[in-house]
């Protein structure tokens, strides 16, 4: 982190609105990442990251140490997704519904199965792993932007790609595979 940075998340924390606008303009992407990795769902993933930056605006007296700001922001709006989520009704489909689904699923491409079935491996990895991969091949981040916004070591982070991507090759293996026959 360099000195303007430091400075800048100082004056947010003091309360410079400017300083905060400019750290949401930054940081707001890598938070819809990972609200999105966690709800699945756009809308729910923008106002979870709304509702957090709120929250953050609110609460930024808190943060002690101004380098662990990003961090600090990050854990709200991975709370906030985390409270959406569990306040979710999960309601059960109808056995017409569920017929719909499989023969549109019968009916899809090629690429429209591998799109769905990535996104199924996705929502099978820890959220942690959804994270890191959604901010590092969706979002193109660096490797040290991901570390001190997950709050990770190099080490681990370096871990938890290589174990998301090895679950994701297991999981696609047989529909890369029957992608590839003619």
């Amino acid at each position: 982190m360099d000195f303007n940075e430091h400075e800048l998340y100082r004056a947010a924390i003091h309360g410079d609105r400017d300083a905060f606008e400019m750290i949401i303009r930054t940081h707001s992407r890598a938070l819809f990442a990972i609200a999105y990795g966690i709800l699945r769902n756009r809308e729910e993933a923008e106002d979870a990251v709304q509702d957090a930056l709120v929250k953050a605006w609110k609460s930024r007296w808190r943060v002690r140490d101004p380098k662990k700001f990003p961090t600090w922001l990050t854990m709200i709006a991975r709370h906030r997704a985390r409270d959406v989520f569990r306040k979710r009704r999960h309601v059960p489909l109808s056995d017409d519904m569920t017929k719909a689904l499989e023969q549109e699923g019968a009916t899809n491409t090629g690429t429209e199965s591998l799109d769905r079935h990535v996104h199924s491996a996705l929502a099978t990895l820890p959220e942690i792993y959804r994270s890191a991969l959604m901010l590092r091949y969706f979002e193109e981040m660096d490797y040290r932007t991901i570390e001190n916004t997950l709050g990770l070591s190099n080490g681990a982070l370096r871990g938890i790609l290589g174990r998301a991507l090895a679950s994701m090759r297991k999981q696609l293996r047989p529909t890369l595979a029957s992608l590839e026959q003619p």
